[in-house]
């Protein structure tokens, strides 16, 4: 009787531990964003050299690919610089080692993170601070930098310049920028963090009293001025973005405090920190709500529990008042692992925070900071999102405000035996406007008899911009069905074009 119950008190373990795992494969959505940034003021690829930065990136996608990643925000312009080859601004030190020195032997880091990302089905979003003009760090600046050529247009600050938000000169400048970038690169968004006015240093006095007398426009607070300067800048260069490519993705991630309670009874979330509306001069709620951006990601970076500005109650908050843009949350991986789950202290808090996502509505995404620490496998975090949390392959989230017409599925789906092998071909299906062309596709596999779902992320072997997939040949004698879906530039998903195989 005791071999019996200890044999049942087994099969009830094995079944709980299926649940689980069961439990985990059923979060795994079919479309979510699953982003990185891959940041370079951090001093990671200053003056390493051009293979070396090669070598280092090539690891670090192949990395986060096998963890699931479909999004890298790649930092392109920390403080009116460039990883890029730019007409407008010197190279980055943080390239380097020197403001204004050319990269050798030559590349331009933008356009070869694009090739990488494509390559392997991810997203590249090109990820500028746009009023930063240096850095604390920053000793030396090039012949060509704004602010060694128009130093009447900065102001400093805690040790940085910053471009004055309130000179439409300024705006314009950045406007230029961006359409530069967006014109000449294959990007699929423009992304810019938290940095508008500066963060507030005691002792510090922003110094724009002159341009909000010359340009004040009739408001009389200084502070809602400088809102209203930003709230500007937000609206027009999404329309400019929009107007060079419509396809291109603007996207914000923001302080993760909007305002506080105490300060707004109404709208503020039970938090004590600092605000993105009254210190930032950052008005996210209206930008989300009048759409003038295409995706935001507040900055989430505080633990379960945190006193002052708790997770759990900012994730809430922003799923209730930020849903009329799809929402990603940006999470800090090293803090996340710092801390124990508060109802499971043997656990860090990886898993608590994943659950809340999936409990949230309008959470549609996660952007992680930063890229770095994911492949380093800190706190065993890569792991977990390989083996359970991202295990299969997600699509992009749609966006219908942008595009939402399906495009043509894929022509001429047919296996093939080559000299590489047992390859599966197929013609892209004919398209004429950008919003109907197809740049990729979706690579599904069905056991006989099993029935087509696509819905189902577990059957998607492959998210590629090829027309082809390698079969993976045994002896005949297994039949399959794969079917081959096309996606257009907004991850619209045509039908699916099926295959009966034998392998």
């Amino acid at each position: 009787m005791g071999k019996l119950t200890s044999l049942g008190r087994l099969f009830l373990l094995l079944f709980f531990l299926s649940h689980i795992l069961d439990s985990i494969a059923d979060n795994n959505s079919k479309r979510e964003f699953r982003g990185a940034w891959i940041q370079c003021i951090n001093g990671q690829f200053t003056g390493v050299g051009t293979a070396n930065m090669q070598r280092d990136l090539t690891y670090q996608l192949d990395e986060l690919q096998k963890d699931g990643i479909n999004a890298v925000i790649f930092q392109v312009r920390p403080e009116c610089d460039a990883l890029y080859q730019s007409q407008y601004e010197p190279w980055s030190r943080y390239l380097t080692g020197v403001q204004g020195k050319a990269p050798n032997p030559y590349w331009d880091p933008l356009q070869w993170m694009i090739e990488q990302c494509h390559k392997r089905g991810m997203e590249l979003h090109a990820w500028i601070n746009p009023f930063r003009a240096k850095t604390k760090g920053t000793t030396a600046l090039a012949n060509n930098h704004i602010a060694i050529r128009q130093p009447d247009k900065v102001f400093s600050y805690g040790g940085q310049l910053i471009l004055n938000p309130g000179d439409p000169d300024n705006r314009a400048y950045i406007y230029k920028v961006v359409e530069d970038i967006v014109s000449r690169y294959d990007v699929d968004g423009i992304h810019i963090d938290d940095y508008f006015y500066p963060y507030p240093v005691i002792g510090e006095t922003i110094q724009d009293s002159k341009e909000y007398q010359k340009y004040k426009n009739g408001i009389s607070n200084i502070n809602d001025w400088r809102r209203d300067n930003v709230n500007v800048f937000i609206k027009e260069l999404g329309n400019r973005i929009h107007q060079q490519k419509p396809w291109v993705k603007f996207g914000v991630s923001p302080f993760g405090i909007y305002r506080n309670k105490k300060n707004d009874p109404n709208n503020g979330s039970d938090t004590r920190g600092l605000q993105n509306y009254d210190d930032l001069y950052a008005d996210v709620l209206l930008w989300v709500n009048n759409g003038w951006v295409d995706y935001c990601v507040p900055q989430l970076y505080w633990q379960i529990g945190n006193p002052g500005a708790d997770y759990d109650t900012l994730i809430r908050w922003w799923n209730r008042y930020a849903s009329k843009r799809p929402l990603y949350i940006g999470e800090d991986v090293e803090r996340t692992v710092k801390y124990a789950d508060p109802n499971n202290p043997n656990n860090h808090q990886l898993d608590a925070k994943f659950q809340l996502h999936h409990q949230m509505q309008n959470v549609s995404g996660t952007v992680l900071w930063y890229a770095k620490a994911v492949v380093d496998n800190v706190g065993n975090y890569g792991s977990l999102l390989r083996d359970h949390y991202w295990k299969y392959p997600a699509l992009q989230p749609e966006m219908p405000f942008i595009d939402h017409k399906r495009p043509k599925k894929p022509r001429k789906v047919k296996p093939i035996w080559t000299s590489d092998g047992y390859i599966l071909f197929w013609t892209q299906p004919k398209g004429k406007t950008w919003n109907d062309v197809v740049n990729k596709y979706v690579v599904y596999r069905f056991a006989n008899g099993e029935k087509i779902h696509l819905e189902d992320p577990s059957k998607i072997l492959a998210v590629t911009s090829n027309t082809m997939y390698k079969l993976p040949y045994v002896n005949g004698s297994s039949k399959y069905t794969y079917v081959v879906t096309s996606l257009d530039r907004m991850s619209n998903e045509s039908k699916g074009a099926k295959k009966k195989i034998k392998l």
